[in-house]
């Protein structure tokens, strides 16, 4: 096995382990027994388990990329900014274990500065919702519109966590998808008041 083959094999088993048994359960010791590596091997490959979490999240964030960019544009802006909202719910949803994971990740992390590899992940996420928001708030000058728009996606990407959690599963008076739908529908609201001002 090549040095790229183990990096890949690694990685692919620690992404198993962390959706059958969650983030919490991945470390370098039950990464080597499901794996069949050495503990050193893995640091061979990651010298530490913060850069094997953050080579997982932006399989992550890429997988998430894809899955947005096979949404096709609604009849209005705003319907897309909502047909994305919708996406980005349901990637969470379906991949509550990986989501946790990288939502902690920027909580615990011990890294101090993240790559420019991985913002531009970030960042390429961001822009897959930009010409519909910036469909909609044409009026709203260029620099307040890109810092709305951080503002936007930051408040979603907080909720997300809650998106992972069991918490309030059985309250069925309202839904994890209402929510976040509320948060992007109030926030688009209050811009577009605030942009009549």
């Amino acid at each position: 096995m090549t040095k790229d083959n183990i990096r890949e094999y690694l990685l692919a088993k620690g992404r198993e382990l962390v959706v059958s048994q969650g983030a919490a359960f991945l470390t370098a010791r039950k990464l080597a027994e499901a794996s069949g590596c050495s503990v050193g091997t893995i640091y061979n490959q990651f010298a530490n388990m913060d850069n094997f979490i953050m080579a997982e999240n932006l399989q992550t964030l890429d997988e998430l990329a894809g899955s947005l960019r096979k949404l096709s544009p609604d009849s209005s802006a705003y319907k897309t900014l909502n047909r994305y909202l919708d996406g980005f719910v349901r990637f969470v949803l379906s991949n509550r274990n990986l989501w946790f994971m990288l939502y902690h990740f920027h909580l615990q992390a011990s890294v101090k500065k993240l790559p420019r590899a991985y913002l531009r992940r970030l960042v390429r996420v961001i822009e897959i919702w930009r010409p519909a928001f910036e469909e909609v708030f044409k009026d709203i000058r260029p620099r307040e519109r890109r810092l709305s728009m951080q503002v936007l996606w930051l408040s979603l990407f907080s909720v997300s966590s809650f998106l992972t959690t069991r918490v309030l599963d059985d309250m069925n008076s309202v839904s994890k998808k209402t929510i976040c739908k509320l948060l992007l529908n109030t926030y688009l609201a209050g811009l577009t008041a605030l942009k009549k001002d």
